[in-house]
C-alpha cells in the first residue's frame, strides 16, 4: 500500500525540529518513487481511505473565514461535520480545478508522491458566490460550486524552515545513492513525467520535502532526524497546457491545442533533453534525461491501460476546461507521448 493513500489531518502532524543541515541531510537521503502495481490502480476512484469523496459526489460544508497564504487560485475553507475542514478549489473557468485532479492521479498510479484530488461539487454554507474574497461567513446565503475539488494532501510531516519553503529542483539532484536516497533513474523520470504533463508552476513552494516514519511505522517523527524522507510536488495545477514564462492559466493548464503540440524532447539539444519551457519564478526548465530514467519512465507509462487513460481525463472533465477536444482526443495525445519517450534512445 502506498504511504499516501491514508492520509492525516496535517494538524496531527507534530512539526520536528530542523535546520539547514538536517534539511540537506534528508534531501541527499530522500526517495521519490514508490513501487506499485501501476496497471491496477483504480484512477477514477482514486486513493481510497476515510477522508475520500467518490467522483461527483456532492458535498455540503459551512465557511471558514482563512487567511488566503501563497498563490491566485480561487479556493476557501470549509467546515465538513465538527472537525473536518476541506480546502475547496473552484471555479468554472478556474484550470487547476481540472489540472490537478488527472495530474495527481497519474502520478499516484506510477508510483510518486502525489496530494489527494477530489472531483465534486459543493454547497457551501454561509458562503457568497465568491468565497475567495469573502471576508465573514453570510448567514443568508449559500452557494453551490461546480465544478469543485477537495485536497487532502499526501500524509508525512513536512521538513521546512519556513511556511511554503518547499525544494527547488536543483535540490533534487543533492539526492544521493550512495547516501541511501533516490537511484538517479528514478529522479530523471519524475523530471521527465514533469516535462510530459508540462508542469510548468515548478517554483519552490510547489514542491514539499516529507517525512514519511510515521506512515512507515518508523516512530512518531518527533526527533530532527528522519529516518524515510520524501520528495514530492504538491502543486500540479499548471499542466496538460504549454509551460509559459508567466504561467499563464489559459495556456499553462488543461489547453488541448497548446499541450499536443509540445514535443517531449527538445529539439535540436544535444542527448535527451525534455522540453520543458522554464517561467520566472520556476526551478526546472529543459531537463537533461539519462537513459536509465528515460527507460524507467517509459516501463511505468507502458503498463498504464487506454481504460486508466480515458478514466483519467474523463474524471477529471478535461472536455468541460478544454470543448475543443474529446477524452479520446487527450488519450490519443498522451499515447503519442508516451510513444516518443518510448521510442528514444539517450545514449549509455
Amino acid at each position: 500500500m502506498l504511504p499516501w493513500v491514508q492520509a492525516v489531518p496535517q494538524a496531527l502532524a507534530p512539526r520536528a525540529a530542523l535546520t539547514e543541515k538536517t534539511r540537506l541531510d534528508a534531501i541527499r537521503r530522500a526517495q521519490v518513487w514508490t513501487k506499485t502495481d501501476v496497471a491496477a490502480m483504480d484512477v477514477k476512484s482514486g486513493p481510497a481511505g476515510p477522508f475520500a469523496f467518490r467522483p461527483g459526489e456532492h458535498v455540503t460544508c459551512d465557511f471558514v473565514l482563512r487567511p488566503r497564504g501563497s498563490g491566485s487560485t480561487l479556493k476557501f475553507g470549509c467546515l465538513s461535520g465538527a472537525d473536518r475542514e476541506l480546502k475547496v478549489r473552484y471555479g468554472d473557468r478556474n484550470g487547476e480545478v481540472y489540472a490537478q485532479v488527472a495530474a495527481t492521479r497519474l502520478l499516484w498510479a506510477l508510483g510518486f508522491g502525489a496530494n489527494r484530488m477530489y472531483p465534486v461539487t459543493v454547497a457551501c454554507r454561509g458562503c457568497t458566490v465568491d468565497p475567495w474574497s469573502q471576508k465573514k461567513a453570510d448567514p443568508s446565503a449559500a452557494t453551490t460550486f461546480d465544478p469543485a475539488t477537495v485536497d487532502e494532501r499526501m500524509a508525512g510531516h513536512t521538513l521546512e524552515l519556513k511556511p511554503d519553503a518547499g525544494w527547488s529542483w536543483k535540490e533534487l539532484d543533492l539526492v544521493d545513492e550512495a547516501a541511501g536516497g533516490a537511484p538517479a533513474a528514478e529522479r530523471d523520470a519524475l523530471k521527465l513525467l514533469a516535462g510530459l504533463i508540462q508542469h510548468g508552476s515548478n517554483k519552490k513552494p510547489n514542491q514539499r520535502l516529507l517525512c514519511l516514519d510515521k506512515e512507515l511505522g518508523g516512530g512518531p517523527d518527533t526527533s530532527d532526524t528522519c529516518a524515510h524522507p520524501f520528495m514530492m510536488i504538491t502543486d500540479l495545477g499548471k499542466t496538460f497546457g504549454r509551460a509559459n514564462t508567466f504561467n499563464k492559466d489559459a495556456v499553462e493548464s488543461v489547453n488541448f491545442k497548446e499541450w499536443s503540440a509540445m514535443t517531449i524532447w527538445k529539439e535540436g539539444a544535444p542527448g535527451c533533453v525534455a522540453n520543458l519551457p522554464g517561467s520566472f519564478t520556476g526551478t526546472l526548465h529543459h531537463p537533461a534525461i539519462g537513459e536509465p530514467g528515460r527507460q524507467f519512465l517509459a516501463g511505468l507509462l507502458t503498463r498504464l491501460t487506454d481504460a486508466q487513460l480515458h478514466d483519467i481525463f474523463d474524471v477529471a472533465r478535461f472536455p468541460r476546461r478544454d470543448p475543443s477536444a474529446t477524452v479520446d482526443d487527450w488519450v490519443h495525445a498522451f499515447k503519442q507521448k508516451r510513444a516518443e519517450i518510448v521510442n528514444r534512445t539517450c545514449g549509455a
